[in-house]
């Protein structure tokens, strides 16, 4: 009987780590802190994505703070990656041989999504890339980043917006993004329309007004965006998450949530991925930052 109890055991314990093995891996990324308390809360945002995750059926995550990871072997059977951090002309995957790296696992299907800033690379050095691997890229001076109110009136139905709600909420929304001509292969799952003082860009860095920006009076600007590409990855770009306090909105962070299982080619649950976030979650792990 012992003997029996213990293979039964056994095998439960070798379905438990096959089932894990099996699970969709999920790597988080985060940038070294650059703004003040409540902003660019990259180290803090993605240990509050991971605990929404730990627990989701079918999902592995893991993590790496303060900027690309030391780790040779951190993106080693990952579904989806994640960047969440500073961009520009010191972004981390345009940094050493970080495009070769980056560009050999979309090669292999693998999922890309970048939030706020790590959407921003240089045209020349990281621009014809992310085009390929998650649609567009905010371009300097052609994009533009005021802080301004987005009022997000409908949604597509699309597997990133189940349970996703019509919502209102102030961010630092990037738009006029360098997008694939027509938009090739992109779908549009944010979308809100700047007011025209929005356009005047007084809050954007370098500040506005620029005059093409200023001219498309009217028109919705799209604040992130899916893609599914040739190779069979999926990308993802998302504008907002400058301030770190919108995480606790459900629809915002429902929207970054449900991306990460899509660009893992996860299923995503009807409803969205569930997540109850208090502010006592919000105060987490945030960077010291002079406090």
């Amino acid at each position: 009987m012992k003997r029996i109890l213990l293979s039964l055991l056994a095998a439960a314990l070798c379905g438990s780590v096959a089932a894990r093995a099996a699970d969709r891996k999920i790597v988080l990324v985060a940038g070294h802190p650059s703004h003040g308390p409540g902003e660019h809360e990259f180290n803090a945002g993605v240990q509050l994505l991971h605990q929404c995750l730990e627990h989701q059926p079918g999902i592995t995550t893991t993590f790496y703070l303060n900027g690309w990871p030391k780790d040779p072997r951190a993106f080693d059977g990952a579904d989806t990656l994640l960047f969440f951090m500073d961009g520009g002309a010191g972004h981390p995957i345009i940094q050493d041989d970080h495009l070769k790296i980056i560009g050999d696992l979309m090669k292999k299907g693998v999922g890309l999504a970048c939030a706020h800033y790590a959407v921003e690379v240089p045209k020349d050095k990281g621009g014809p890339e992310f085009l390929d691997w998650i649609g567009g890229y905010y371009e300097d001076r052609w994009s533009t980043n005021p802080h301004w109110e987005a009022d997000i009136q409908s949604l597509p139905k699309h597997p990133i917006t189940r349970g996703v709600k019509p919502f209102k909420i102030r961010d630092e929304w990037y738009y006029n993004i360098r997008f694939r001509p027509e938009m090739k292969g992109i779908t549009s799952i944010l979308a809100a329309r700047p007011d025209d003082e929005t356009r005047q860009g007084k809050s954007s860095s370098p500040r506005g007004p620029y005059p093409h920006v200023v001219a498309a009076s009217g028109r919705e600007e799209v604040l992130a965006w899916a893609v599914e590409r040739p190779d069979g990855g999926r990308g993802f770009g998302f504008t907002g998450a400058h301030f770190h306090k919108n995480w606790g909105n459900e629809n915002f962070r429902k929207i970054v949530l449900n991306a990460l299982l899509w660009t893992a080619h996860a299923e995503v649950p009807a409803n969205g991925v569930e997540c109850a976030v208090t502010e006592e979650n919000l105060k987490k792990n945030l960077d010291p930052k002079g406090r």
